[in-house]
């Protein structure tokens, strides 16, 4: 069997996989039970034991026989599997103020099913109580922290759902520490303490902070008001007004680009911690956070957080809206499945790097440094042979700062769907405004990607607005917003593991390709080909200036 036939087996058994599994999690998905009233309340008295307090609220479930409530095994944007259980303690269930009864003193018992789940008798009960601790000690866009400076929380590793029930809306009300403020991309004021949200993964697309002492600075793009919050354990240096000012740039930058953002107010959430043990960076639907490891006087720290702002922010239209199958409503059981997070990935990154070019705040040498170090990092790596962009997807839980005990040999198997769909933007990019001679760019069609699979298909669950799209589909959008077929490119660079045509793409733009072999790797520079003609060089004005 030749290696394209393999491949076309492969692609036709993984979406026959794909779309079993993605209809099973529907059927799991669709009840007819009438909605519980879901109360969530967190609090943080004692913030040196690093364990905040969550009781669950349950009215409306008498005769359901019992409840289970369950944590989370990871939590959307980050998909390895963390088995957030790990850190519940004390689970316990008090029924309702029964007459005669002081409220809160009867207890019920608690079943531990398994690693995740808890069982508490309903009976004919009007309401249930679910409480326990969760122990949080690890800031980051996933994990949660909580110590005498600040509580930080994630809503997949502290709040439980209710098994049947994440459709139903839920309320949560935070009780802070005398004297902290709170803060997240639903707040009004940092003296909000109770939140609704229309189900729990919008709960927990959430992250909230509360300390007294983060500072918060706003602004206003087309009616839209954007906030930057930051909460600064180094030096700032001084530098908090030119990070809002620089963020600005990235807004209305990528504004410019996309159809007009759905909200009306955006979050930007900085930490700068030079105790934390790694950055981070998570999207959200109306806010993001970012965890820098440094003080953003520190040098390069004001770069590199306004670096992963591009990024993160860019996620408002491509991966929380727009967003493959696969991606929400989510079954926390299992690891995610889903084949397109080489474009919600991947071609998120190659968009937040161009916006920092389009918004003046790089220039043309340090975009295209960038985009070489991407090209050299995916083909300087072995598995960008052995594994396609779409198989990277749905290796996720292995390889999204997944971690096992087993040695294992995924270095040298496996890529980043990061730098592999960085690439293959790139090169469509530049292929479809070549061969269009800039009638038509990527631009185009993740512009009509969201308005056809967002804005104007129904709604596929109770998640969200619109259709997650699959790989196919938006594949074959493309093609007909480039009116022309690019149906060989993806069945060659996507589902398949050939090499890229750089050189092709990049001629279009008056750019080209170096290879400089070394002792371990091989250097990749792109840059300005000085035998470029003036239509080469205009395309490639256009595409720098977003045009």
């Amino acid at each position: 069997m030749t290696r394209s036939a393999r491949a076309r087996l492969a692609r036709a058994l993984c979406i026959f996989v794909f779309a079993a599994l993605a209809a099973s999690h529907v059927r799991a998905q669709d009840t007819s039970a009438p909605a519980y009233k879901i109360t969530y309340n967190i609090s943080m008295m004692e913030p040196a034991s690093h364990l905040f307090y969550v009781t669950v609220e349950v009215e409306g479930a008498a005769g359901a026989g019992y409840l289970d409530f369950q944590m989370p095994r990871w939590s959307p944007g980050r998909y390895a599997v963390f088995d957030f259980a790990k850190n519940v303690q004390e689970a316990r269930a008090l029924g309702p103020c029964d007459p005669g009864e002081r409220c809160g003193t009867k207890s019920y018992t608690v079943e531990r099913l398994d690693t995740q789940t808890w069982r508490v008798p309903a009976g004919e009960r009007k309401g249930i109580t679910f409480s326990y601790r969760v122990y949080a000690d690890d800031l980051s866009g996933t994990f949660s922290q909580l110590d005498a400076r600040h509580a930080n929380f994630n809503g997949g590793s502290v709040f439980v759902y209710v098994v049947g029930h994440k459709q139903d809306p839920v309320t949560l009300k935070v009780s802070p520490p005398e004297g902290w403020k709170v803060i997240n991309g639903q707040s009004k004021t940092t003296e909000q303490y109770e939140f609704r949200f229309a189900n729990y993964d919008l709960l927990i697309d959430t992250p909230t902070e509360v300390a007294p002492d983060f500072t918060v600075q706003t602004f206003e793009v087309a009616g839209k008001t954007y906030r930057v919050v930051v909460h600064a354990f180094g030096d700032d240096g001084g530098k908090r007004a030119e990070l809002a000012k620089q963020v600005e740039r990235v807004v209305r930058a990528e504004t410019a680009m996309m159809p007009a953002p759905d909200y009306e107010q955006y979050t930007f959430l900085f930490h700068f911690d030079p105790t934390s043990r790694r950055g981070d960076g998570m999207e959200h639907l109306n806010s993001t956070q970012i965890v820098e490891t440094a003080g953003l006087g520190d040098s390069h720290t004001l770069a590199d957080a306004v670096d992963a702002a591009a990024h993160e922010f860019f996620h408002v239209w491509n991966v929380k809206r727009l967003r493959p199958a696969g991606l929400g409503p989510w079954d926390f059981t299992r690891p995610v499945v889903t084949r397109g997070l080489w474009i919600a990935e991947g071609f998120t990154n190659y968009y937040g790097k161009l916006a920092q070019r389009r918004a003046g705040i790089w220039d043309d040498e340090q975009l295209l440094r960038a985009y070489s170090g991407a090209v050299g990092g995916i083909e300087n790596q072995p598995g960008v042979h052995l594994t396609s962009a779409v198989e990277s997807s749905l290796l996720a839980p292995f390889i999204d700062r997944g971690s096992s005990d087993q040695k294992t040999n995924l270095s040298n198997t496996v890529v980043s769907y990061y730098p592999k769909g960085e690439t293959i933007a790139l090169t469509l990019d530049l292929l479809i405004r070549g061969r269009t001679k800039g009638r038509a760019s990527l631009d185009d069609v993740m512009r009509r990607a969201y308005t056809k699979f967002y804005l104007e298909s129904p709604n596929d669950s109770y998640y969200l607005k619109g259709h997650a799209y699959t790989v196919e589909e938006f594949e074959r959008l493309a093609s007909e917003v480039a009116g022309t077929d690019l149906s060989d490119f993806f069945s060659r660079h996507v589902h398949d593991t050939q090499p890229l045509p750089y050189e092709e793409a990049l001629g279009y733009v008056g750019l080209r390709l170096t290879r400089t072999p070394e002792a371990a790797r091989t250097t990749y520079r792109i840059e300005p080909d000085d035998k470029a003609t003036p239509e080469a060089r205009a395309l490639r004005e256009a595409w720098l200036k977003g045009k």
